[in-house]
C-alpha cells in the first residue's frame, strides 16, 4: 500500500496512477466508496452540475447554510491556489493532514482499482465530510453528471444551472446532449432545479423519465427585480427585499434563485430562514469569478473559458465599466473553442496579451498565433515568458483609469494570485 507523509506527495502520485487525466464513469469509484463507507452515511446533501454557475450556486448555498449556523461542507474544483480549497468545512479549507489521512484510507481499501486524480479527491472529500458530523455537504460536479464521480452519491436535491457547449470530446457537441448528462444527477421523487432560461428538452425529459419533483426557473420558480432590491418566490413561498448579490452580473440572480429554492424545499429536515438567506447574499464571496484586486488600478480576473461564460462577463464589464479601456491578459486550455471566445470578447477588448501557461492541456503561442490570425482582433502581443512577462506589458500600456483583465483559464487565474500573493505584483 503507498502512504506518502505529505499532500504534494500524495498528489504527484495519483497525477502519475490513472493513464487518463478524465475517465468518466461510476463502476471503479463507486465499488472503492462502498469499501470506503459500506453503510454510504452521509450529511443531508445537494449536488450541483452545469457548464457555468455551479460554483456560484454552491457558492451561495454555502453562505446561507453558514449564515443559519449549520455546519456545510462544499466539494468543488478546480482549485485556484491550493488543492486543499476543494473541500471546504464552513467556508475554509480543511488540513493538509486530514486530506492526507483520507487519502491513506482510501489507499487501504482501493484493491487495485486504478483511480483518476480527480476520484481520489472526491472521494477524499466524501469521506472527510461524512466522518465530520456536518449538517450538509455540497457537491459540485467536476464534469458532465451522469458519470461524474461525485454522482456515487444520491442527493438529496440536485440544481442544474446553465448548459452550454464545453468539454464536447467527453459529452457531446449539442446542448441536448449535454443536458441529458447533467440531469443525470436527478433522482426519483427528489427536487430537479434547473435555472437555464431556456434548458434543452433532454433535462426535462430525464427529470420526467426520472420522477424527479422538477422545478424550472421562470416556471416553478421565479425572481423579480426592483428598484431596491429583488424579490424570489415559489409555490407560495415569496421574499422581498432582497439584497443585491455579492457576485456581480444578471446571471447571479438566476444562480441565487436556484439556490433558494433549495434550501426552502428541504426547510423541513434543516430550516434557513430570511434573515439567513439575506446575509447569505450580501456576503457571499467567491475567487476567480469578476474578481477584483486590491491595486493601485482596476485588475479584473475571470475564469470563463467558454462562449457563454464569456458573455456573461463581456455583459458585466458593459454594466460595470462603460467606455473605459480594458486590456485583457489572456490563455485557455487547447480543447476549448478560443475562436468564439475572442469574437465574443473582441468588441470590449483594446489590445491582449498571450500569457503562456506551464499545462500540457494549455495552448500553445504557435497554435494562438494561428486562431488569432483567423479572428477579428488585431492588437495582440506575443513572446512572453509567463503570466507576469504578459502581465506587466499590459500594464505598461495602461493608463490609471484602464481596466487590466486577466481571464480565459483556472490556471492563469492561479498564476495570477500567486503572483500577486508574493509580490504585491499590482502595488
Amino acid at each position: 500500500m503507498m502512504h506518502f507523509d505529505s499532500l504534494p506527495g500524495w498528489l504527484r502520485w495519483q497525477e502519475g496512477l490513472h493513464p487518463l487525466a478524465i475517465d468518466l464513469g461510476l463502476e471503479r469509484v463507486a465499488a472503492v466508496y462502498d469499501a470506503l463507507n459500506p453503510q454510504r452515511l452521509k450529511p443531508l446533501t445537494i449536488t450541483v452540475a452545469g457548464t457555468n454557475g455551479k460554483g456560484s450556486c454552491v457558492a451561495y448555498l454555502e453562505a446561507f447554510y453558514k449564515a443559519q449556523g449549520y455546519r456545510v461542507g462544499a466539494y468543488t474544483s478546480p482549485h485556484i491556489l491550493r488543492y486543499n480549497e476543494r473541500i471546504k468545512i464552513n467556508g475554509e479549507p480543511v488540513s493538509d493532514e486530514l486530506i492526507c489521512a483520507a487519502f491513506t484510507r482510501i489507499e487501504a481499501v482501493r484493491a487495485g482499482h486504478s483511480l483518476s486524480y480527480f476520484e481520489f479527491g472526491t472521494l477524499a472529500a466524501l469521506d472527510i465530510f461524512w466522518r465530520s458530523d456536518l449538517d450538509i455537504q455540497l457537491l459540485e460536479v467536476g464534469l458532465g453528471g451522469r458519470l461524474d464521480a461525485v454522482n456515487i452519491v444520491d442527493p438529496d436535491a440536485a440544481i442544474v444551472t446553465s448548459i452550454g457547449i464545453d468539454h464536447v470530446y467527453w459529452l457531446g457537441d449539442t446542448r441536448e446532449a449535454i443536458g441529458r448528462e447533467k440531469a443525470g444527477i436527478f433522482r426519483p421523487a427528489t427536487p430537479a432545479i434547473v435555472s437555464d432560461l431556456e434548458p434543452p428538452a433532454s433535462v426535462i425529459a430525464t427529470a420526467q423519465a426520472q420522477q424527479a419533483r422538477l422545478y424550472c426557473l421562470n416556471q416553478q420558480f421565479h425572481y423579480s427585480q426592483q428598484q431596491q432590491g429583488w424579490t424570489w418566490s415559489a409555490e407560495g413561498r415569496q421574499l422581498d427585499g432582497l439584497p443585491e448579490p455579492a457576485l456581480k452580473g444578471e446571471h447571479q440572480y438566476r444562480n441565487a434563485s436556484a439556490a433558494i429554492l433549495a434550501t426552502q424545499l428541504l426547510s423541513e429536515r434543516l430550516p434557513v430562514g430570511a434573515d439567513a438567506i439575506r446575509s447569505g447574499l450580501a456576503n457571499v464571496r467567491l475567487a476567480g469569478r469578476f474578481q477584483q484586486l486590491p491595486a493601485d488600478m482596476t485588475v479584473i480576473l475571470d475564469v470563463g473559458h467558454n462562449p457563454e461564460a464569456v458573455k456573461t462577463l463581456v455583459a458585466y464589464l458593459k454594466q460595470y465599466y462603460p467606455g473605459r479601456i480594458i486590456h485583457a491578459v489572456f490563455a485557455m486550455m487547447k480543447d476549448k473553442d478560443i475562436a468564439s471566445v475572442l469574437d465574443i470578447m473582441h468588441p470590449v477588448v483594446h489590445d491582449w496579451y498571450f500569457a503562456p501557461l506551464a499545462n500540457h492541456r494549455a495552448i500553445t503561442e504557435t497554435a494562438m498565433r494561428e486562431i488569432f490570425l483567423q479572428s477579428p482582433v488585431s492588437k495582440v502581443s506575443f513572446g512572453f515568458s509567463g503570466f507576469k512577462d504578459a502581465f506587466d506589458a499590459a500594464k505598461s500600456q495602461a493608463h490609471p483609469d484602464d481596466v487590466l483583465l486577466v481571464f480565459g483559464s483556472f490556471f492563469l487565474v492561479s498564476d495570477c494570485l500567486h503572483e500577486f500573493e508574493k509580490s504585491e505584483l499590482t502595488t
